[in-house]
């Protein structure tokens, strides 16, 4: 009982709740990727920075900051200052459940948008910041040349993530 009182007491802290607790401090930079189910071209982009706004209004109501997002027909980047006072699962389910609800609840396609299990979450050091925000804000101009797939397994590789194929995403043959 003890420990669990602790824990409560420690996430009350991280979540700003309680504002002291001597020498705790992080900073923890993620850049999250996630697609639609079957991984399709169906994120409406006519309606892409009202869908930005509302996750970005999601992101901060959890005490994360947003550095960058960029939603792709067939993809979303975000990239967050994260806060652990909120487990990164649940920031993902939060996302994802808010967004489709969104989407379906404003009828932006004629059948119902979900997002597929799973994401790719990208650890970055404060020195590489303004790097990874001008790739998400350039994501346009990089899937003339490169596909979603191929930039997904580049980022496993460069983070030296083992992964079984059968398990990444849904990809459109």
């Amino acid at each position: 009982m003890l420990i669990q009182t602790f824990l409560f007491f420690v996430s009350l802290y991280l979540c700003g709740i309680i504002t002291t607790m001597a020498n705790t401090y992080t900073r923890i930079y993620l850049q999250l990727v996630f697609s639609p189910i079957g991984r399709e071209n169906v994120i409406p982009l006519k309606h892409k920075e009202e869908l930005q706004k509302y996750t970005t209004g999601i992101i901060q109501n959890r005490k994360h900051k947003l550095l960058a997002i960029n939603f792709m027909p067939d993809h979303v980047h975000i990239f967050i200052g994260y806060q652990p006072c909120q487990p990164l699962p649940d920031l993902l389910r939060d996302i994802k459940a808010n967004t489709s609800k969104f989407i379906n609840e404003n009828k932006w396609l004629t059948g119902k948008f979900q997002w597929q299990d799973g994401y790719g979450a990208f650890s970055y050091a404060h020195s590489q910041i303004d790097d990874v925000i001008n790739y998400i804000n350039s994501q346009e101009e990089h899937h003339q040349k490169r596909s979603f797939k191929e930039e997904y397994l580049n980022l496993l590789q460069k983070f030296n993530i083992d992964y079984d194929p059968k398990y990444l995403f849904d990809w459109i043959l």
